[in-house]
């Protein structure tokens, strides 16, 4: 049990999958993990543990953005022994080659937030995945037939960009923007666990376009599948 996860010991999975959404961790419990049991309701930030094809799978909602993202992830490794962490959200696409329902498999988490230089000063790391959960990820997603891309994301602290920063982000090749993957790489690296971002492309910054509610639904299903897929198949 933890400040934030009021869960006992044993009832969470050491494979755990991060949407921000606490409703959809409780969709993922009700349509794809069988006989899920509920583990947390603490700030009404859901998790819920289950099997996926015969293996023990644990969903958790963390909240938008980084700070609370990184409450969420840290309790996980810290007090409950997770070993395998992989958040499943959507973003904003900054590439003309990146298109409205792609999947991103994030190689890289760029990031403004204040986060990094609290922990590293002047110095500048960079926050990557695991390479065998991206790995596997990228070679059961072409096992399924979906199309992703591999290629780093950004991490914003800041949701409406007025700036327009991600102009520069896009110089430098990062293909979305979300706000949570930096703060989970990072803290994957520190207590030496495997970590990964998918992302599905919900609007295309460049371009205005973005998915319909419904379209939506059948695109994270598909992300959601992805994630449960790989991470069973380890």
């Amino acid at each position: 049990m933890s400040t934030h996860i009021n869960a006992p010991e044993g009832a969470i999975a050491q494979t755990v999958l991060l949407p921000g959404d606490p409703l959809r961790a409780k969709f993922i419990a009700e349509n794809f993990l069988k006989d899920a049991k509920c583990y947390n309701e603490v700030r009404g930030m859901y998790g819920f543990t289950g099997t996926y094809n015969g293996k023990r799978i644990s969903v958790q909602g963390t909240g938008m953005g980084q700070p609370s993202l990184s409450i969420y992830v840290q309790e996980l490794f810290q007090f409950y022994g997770v070993q395998n962490a992989v958040r499943i959200g959507t973003c904003g696409s900054i590439s003309e080659d990146v298109k409205l329902r792609d999947i991103i498999l994030a190689n890289g988490a760029c990031t403004d937030s204040s986060l990094q230089s609290q922990r590293f000063g002047l110095m500048h790391y960079s926050p990557v995945p695991s390479f065998k959960l991206l790995n596997a990820a990228y070679n059961k997603a072409n096992e399924l037939g979906l199309k992703t891309v591999v290629a780093p994301c950004v991490s914003s602290d800041r949701f409406y960009d007025a700036n327009e920063n991600w102009k520069l982000w896009k110089k430098y090749g990062a293909a979305g923007i979300e706000m949570e993957a930096a703060e989970l790489y990072t803290l994957a690296a520190e207590f030496k666990r495997n970590a990964l971002a998918i992302l599905t492309v919900s609007d295309h910054i460049i371009t205005g376009e973005a998915t319909t509610a419904e379209e939506r639904q059948t695109t994270f299903k598909d992300m959601m599948k992805l994630a449960l897929e790989t991470m069973t198949s380890l």
